[in-house]
């Protein structure tokens, strides 16, 4: 994808998804960072359905340290993985106590010196409880970017590498939105509406089907 393109793809996303935000509901910084572990291959509508009563009684680190993991894992079942995610959101939690004195940390490198919690999770909590510049690269904008062509990787790093360079930081944030948004509505996972997508003049993808056509 030329330099005018990754412009013109970007513009066109801002364009479609003016107030493109997060899905998950919370609170309180923590409350997302809980939300984003439970989110790990599960929808946000589900994470939101455990949230609501999961967060109606334990809202708080301290709160949620009164739970053994046996008992946190019932709130959580239905999200999968929830003897991981169960262990992961205790140990973070401890760690935000003890070493934190009860607050989440404002920085990525400290948010990921959390038991469980890794660069994605602590990009997402860094840039939408903080305000701070980063892009979160899940399945939506890892798919999104390399078919577009506004950054290609094998790994969600080297996705976050090449957004980092095709996206102006102040648009960093709203960027993650932007491609989750189309991930979602558009360019799904097993069939692309490539036919109904405005993306297509500018995106590598389309372009190369286009060919083999």
């Amino acid at each position: 994808m030329k330099l005018s393109d990754k412009k013109a793809a970007l513009s066109e996303l801002a364009r479609l998804y003016p107030d493109a935000r997060p899905a998950l509901h919370y609170g309180s910084a923590y409350e997302l960072l809980v939300a984003v572990i439970l989110s790990a291959q599960c929808t946000d509508e589900r994470v939101n359905l455990v949230t609501e009563k999961l967060f109606a009684e334990h809202s708080t680190p301290a709160s949620m340290c009164l739970l053994s993991q046996e008992e946190l894992e019932k709130y959580i079942f239905s999200c999968g993985l929830y003897k991981s995610k169960a262990e992961h959101i205790l140990s973070a939690s401890r760690d935000i106590l003890d070493r934190f004195g009860g607050e989440i940390p404002k920085t990525v490198e400290e948010l990921k010196s959390l038991a469980g919690v890794g660069q994605k999770t602590a990009n997402v909590v860094y840039s939408v409880a903080f305000g701070g510049d980063a892009i979160a690269v899940d399945t939506h904008v890892f798919r999104v970017s390399n078919r577009l062509g506004l950054a290609k990787g094998k790994t969600p790093a080297e996705v976050e590498k090449g957004l980092h360079r095709a996206v102006p930081k102040k648009d960093w944030s709203k960027a993650h939105h932007w491609l989750i948004y189309h991930g979602r509505r558009v360019c799904h996972s097993r069939k692309p509406d490539c036919a109904n997508c405005t993306l297509s003049p500018f995106c590598d993808f389309f372009a190369e089907n286009a060919r083999k056509k």
